[in-house]
């Protein structure tokens, strides 16, 4: 046996999945309330290898954070240059400050073939989506109005206003499901989180994001054995 074909047997057995050309941007959204943040470190838990996607802002940092880990510090004249030379994904302000995902961190993840998920808002996931069409979309649905209404009251943080606002807008933003790749009914964490992760799965085996060629070519090596 040739050592070249030696090679070509040991580099498939080596392998424990296919390898792949670009990974996926993983796009998670919803009306508020709907649960996206806990889903979030739900499905970071059940799936270690994920990049989160660190966003910039203007605000100042708090005293444990880190720039660079928990977001990208930005001064507002920063923030709006990059902006105008379209380094963003997506932007928005919140309550004075500005916000936005950099395309360059997105991308460098992407092209070394590492998934990176975002958890954003309805509109932000637009932005996304003109910008990046192969983003896989995800859309995290709430049972129910009323199981939406009694998750709001739970948080304690808005006056029942506030709330009543929140449900107005949820009712807004429900049919934007239509927009996306696939919808998940947030009816129980751990259910919702272990659909997310399914989809993940699925989505790494997609032939177009898969060098298939690499087990062609080893594949041609071992036959020259038989």
């Amino acid at each position: 046996m040739s050592t070249g074909v030696i090679r070509g047997t040991d580099m498939l057995k080596r392998l424990t999945e296919v390898p792949r050309i670009r990974g996926n941007l993983i796009v998670i959204s919803g009306p508020s309330g709907s649960g996206k943040n806990s889903a979030l470190a739900a499905v970071r838990s059940k799936v270690p290898d994920l990049v989160y996607s660190i966003s910039a802002t203007t605000r100042r940092p708090r005293e444990d954070e880190i720039d660079g880990v928990h977001y990208f510090f930005l001064t507002r004249e920063e923030f709006l240059a990059m902006k105008d030379a379209g380094a963003f994904l997506e932007t928005a302000e919140f309550c004075g400050n500005l916000y936005g995902t950099p395309r360059s961190f997105v991308e460098g993840k992407l092209d070394a073939g590492e998934d990176v998920i975002m958890d954003i808002e309805i509109r932000g996931a637009d932005q996304v989506r003109a910008k990046m069409p192969d983003a896989v979309t995800i859309f995290l649905m709430p049972p129910s109005l009323a199981e939406l209404e009694a998750r709001l009251a739970k948080r304690g943080a808005d006056s029942p206003e506030a709330t009543r606002r929140r449900l107005r807008k949820a009712i807004e933003e429900i049919p934007a499901v239509l927009k996306y790749d696939y919808v998940v009914l947030n009816y129980d964490l751990e259910q919702a989180a272990e659909q997310i992760r399914s989809i993940i799965v699925a989505e790494r085996a997609r032939v177009g994001r898969c060098d298939c060629e690499h087990f062609i070519r080893g594949f041609e090596m071992e036959s020259q054995i038989f």
